[in-house]
């Protein structure tokens, strides 16, 4: 069928719609709900046969919903509605939850229901719970609805609140007070659930200092304690430590609130950095917590103690598992310093294999944008993170002693996309999606992509894959070679596969031989053409896409990155994702062409 994709932004959910419903054969376009005329124009000109919205915060136009079938995808059980599903669900300690695809009609979410698959929830921030399990039931749910209207088998269910199947009702915008955290009597746990129903957005509104700011990225820590709750006790790899009644936390970032939004020839000419976006809570905080005692972590740490951790390690039976779970699978210079050291630790243990888990939301999203954003150079900063990255995936590529693996359970974009390929193996679980491109941030790319990536697929498949800046998924990403192993998408069968695999390898009978394989090749290719060569070549590029040349012929990176980290929306949806506007210009090409006589 022709599937318009219909969505406020283009985020995770909306690009694994995207990819399964293409590998299921469907005409796919897509349209950023920028205003009612935009979504006007891309139905009319794409004609579909349904219209899916898999995150959407607008109103469909009522001349749009009552013409076509119009799926919204909503992350609430059955009867739920409201703009604040999940996070009501958090603050309320459900067991359960679900994802409901309903008709689009005029009152929010009460749309005739075509499915509604349910989850287990778990203690996690509402970001990771909607990457994961709202994904996983969101897909199900939208297959389910488009098989049903392919078939025209059955018919929606309207929605009935006297039905006992409905268990869920309309909640209000969850508002601040809501969500304010009160030192002097919430617990650790009212603390945990507080601050992860509101990540990543919009946060939980505190006061430190006199000076009012949004919480986000929360971890429980079991060791350290202080006397007066809310009071900054340790900080750590930029986090900050609070006390609690009874325990204290680890706040990872802050945002300031009433900061007006530098536009951006003023952050890109001038001198004074305003910071209106996430970053790392002590470098928001500077010299408020100047005095506050550093506690200090092994790099590469072993311990099982509840506590603010972005890298650790695991080893059992032979294989070495590398953990680093760093925000938003961002990575700035020192984490990519700290990641190089731990990896080189890891190296060094009496292992066969060493597995590289990522994080458990993302692997890796290449360099840290928000971070460079920050500096008072951003220019440098952005040629020192890339080095730093670069180091890394180096020591991967040119490890000799063992088996490396690359075992992919969040996503992966840009370099962190390019990054895994480092590895000897690639295993993904199947709902994985990367982004193995650079253009959209104007910028070439490097993490020895290109000797990785054609090595896998291919040269003509390395530039489709990085001059047309789709996600990619893992069924195609299997056939054309990117991976090797496609894994469970249920999280636990997904370790056991990690963990058999991985032990598998590491007991193998020729695994001698194998690795003398494998370093003949890696010093095949190193005097075919040294590791240093591609470096350098990318780095060339690098450095004029830094110093603000244009790649591409349209992308300035300062403007891309300030757009991203600023959250500035686009003005039109992009050529690549909305066919229908392809459409659009072979019809326009049809009105240039001669008539003949």
């Amino acid at each position: 069928m022709r599937v318009l994709l219909i969505s406020s932004a283009y985020n995770g959910l909306c690009q694994r719609v995207h990819v399964e419903l293409d590998y299921l054969g469907h005409d796919i376009s897509v349209t950023l709900a920028l205003s009612a005329e935009d979504v006007r124009k891309a139905v009319n000109l794409f004609q579909p046969d349904v219209i899916v919205c898999p995150f959407l915060k607008e109103k469909i136009p009522k001349d749009v919903y009552s013409t076509h079938h119009c799926i919204i995808i909503h992350p609430g059980i059955r009867g739920d509605r409201g703009p604040s599903s999940l996070d009501w669900a958090i603050m309320d300690d459900e067991e359960e939850w679900g994802v409901t695809a309903l008709q689009a009609v005029e009152e929010m979410d009460a749309g005739d229901i075509w499915s509604s698959p349910r989850f287990k929830m778990r203690p996690a921030s509402k970001a990771s719970i909607y990457r994961r399990e709202v994904t996983h039931a969101a897909i199900g749910a939208v297959v389910e609805t488009l098989s049903h209207i392919e078939a025209k088998d059955v018919a929606p269910e309207p929605l009935n609140y006297a039905d006992p199947k409905i268990h869920g009702r309309l909640r209000p915008l969850m508002k601040q007070p809501d969500r304010c955290i009160d030192w002097t009597c919430d617990n650790v746990q009212t603390i945990l659930k507080k601050i992860r129903a509101g990540d990543s957005n919009p946060g939980v509104l505190d006061t430190i200092n006199g000076e009012e700011y949004y919480l986000y990225g929360v971890y429980e820590e079991n060791q350290l304690q202080g006397w007066q709750p809310g009071e900054i006790i340790a900080k750590r790899h930029g986090a900050i430590c609070r006390a609690a009644i009874d325990g204290a936390v680890w706040i990872s970032h802050l945002k300031r609130k009433n900061v007006s939004k530098q536009p951006f020839y003023k952050r890109f000419f001038g001198n004074n950095r305003v910071y209106d976006y996430k970053l790392p809570a002590a470098r928001i905080l500077g010299e408020l917590v100047a005095d506050v005692p550093e506690s200090p972590i092994d790099p590469l740490y072993m311990g099982t103690d509840k506590t603010f951790k972005e890298i650790w390690y695991e080893e059992e039976n032979q294989v070495g598992y590398l953990h680093f779970d760093f925000h938003n699978g961002a990575m700035d210079t020192e984490q990519c310093r700290r990641l190089r050291l731990a990896y080189q630790i890891a190296e060094e243990r009496p292992t066969k294999v060493l597995v590289l888990m990522g994080g458990t939301d993302f692997w890796s999203n290449g360099i840290h944008l928000n971070a460079i954003e920050a500096a008072d150079n951003p220019a440098n900063e952005s040629w020192r993170n890339i080095n730093a990255i670069d180091d890394v995936v180096w020591e991967i590529i040119t490890t000799q002693t063992k088996f490396t693996v690359s075992a992919v359970w969040g996503g992966a974009g840009a370099g962190g996309a390019m990054a895994l390929l480092a590895a000897d193996k690639v295993w993904a679980r199947e709902g994985a999606v990367f982004n193995p491109h650079y253009r959209t941030m104007g910028l070439y790319g490097s993490e020895y992509w290109t000797y990785s990536l054609p090595k896998r697929v291919g040269p003509v498949k390395a530039l489709e894959l990085t001059e047309t800046p789709l996600p990619l998924g893992m069924k195609k990403a299997k056939a054309i070679g990117y991976i090797d192993e496609i894994l469970s998408d249920h999280y636990d069968e997904y370790r056991q596969q990690v963990k058999q695999k991985a032990e598998a390898l590491a007991c193998h009978p020729d695994y001698e031989r194998l690795l003398d394989e494998k370093n003949q090749r890696r010093q095949k290719d190193e005097q075919a053409k040294p590791l240093a060569l591609y470096r350098a070549a990318e780095l060339q590029h690098m450095k004029m896409n830094f110093a603000g040349k244009f790649y591409g012929g349209d992308i300035n990176y300062h403007e891309a990155r300030y757009n991203f980290v600023h959250k500035v929306r686009p003005k039109e949806t992009a050529a690549y994702l909305a066919k229908h506007l392809r459409v659009d210009m072979a019809r326009f090409n049809e009105l240039r062409q001669p008539l003949a006589y």
